[in-house]
């Protein structure tokens, strides 16, 4: 009873929220609550963010393949962009998530090198547009949540140059609505400087 009024309060208080949020969870976290993935898309459905990417760091994206059908439940209320392993897939509609099973930053900005020389650009016409045109991932978060104590890796590594930072020391598994909300009340404290 007490965290729903909790809860409440700190809704309440919201009044600057992020377009653009991105989780960074574990493939341990996914085995522990698979579920939990669909009840967290429902908390920023409800409070209308536009867009979630989540990440979830593995070696080996095959250790979660028994996890997949938990991951691809969120088309039943969104529309899940999920990147696993070489496979790209869309489904369902609604508000756009984004799930990257086992992908990295160094990976991303590798491909970008070599696309752009397999199609021959130069390097004096290399620029900071043309790179954020080859990447895969076309988001710029404005907060990044990291639960637990792993940690942070190298995924978004260029897009996320300007991204808030918020760290949970409670594990995925344990995440509550009103331990969401305090991140979400934290972004909304701070002076965002953009590099400046």
């Amino acid at each position: 009873m007490i965290y729903r009024l909790y809860e409440r309060m700190l809704r309440k208080g919201l009044t600057t929220l992020p377009e653009h949020l991105c989780f960074m969870i574990t493939e341990q976290d996914v085995a522990a609550a698979p579920g939990k993935l669909c009840e967290v898309i429902g908390w920023c459905s409800d409070l209308g963010i536009e867009r979630v990417i989540v990440h979830i760091s593995t070696e080996d994206p095959a250790h979660l393949g028994q996890h997949l059908p938990a991951i691809m439940k969120i088309a039943d209320t969104a529309r899940l962009n999920l990147h696993y392993g070489d496979r790209v897939e869309v489904h369902g509609k609604g508000m756009d998530v984004t799930v990257a099973v086992g992908k990295g930053g160094r990976e991303e900005i590798t491909g970008c090198i070599r696309k752009m020389g397999e199609a021959g650009v130069r390097p004096e016409d290399v620029t900071e547009d043309l790179i954020e045109s080859y990447l895969t991932f076309k988001y710029e978060p404005d907060l990044v949540i990291k639960t637990g104590s792993d940690h942070l890796t190298d995924f978004l590594i260029w897009q996320s140059v300007y991204s808030e930072f918020f760290f949970l020391d409670i594990n995925w598994v344990l995440l509550r609505k009103v331990d969401f909300l305090r991140a979400l009340r934290d972004f909304q404290s701070r002076v965002r400087r953009f590099g400046a």
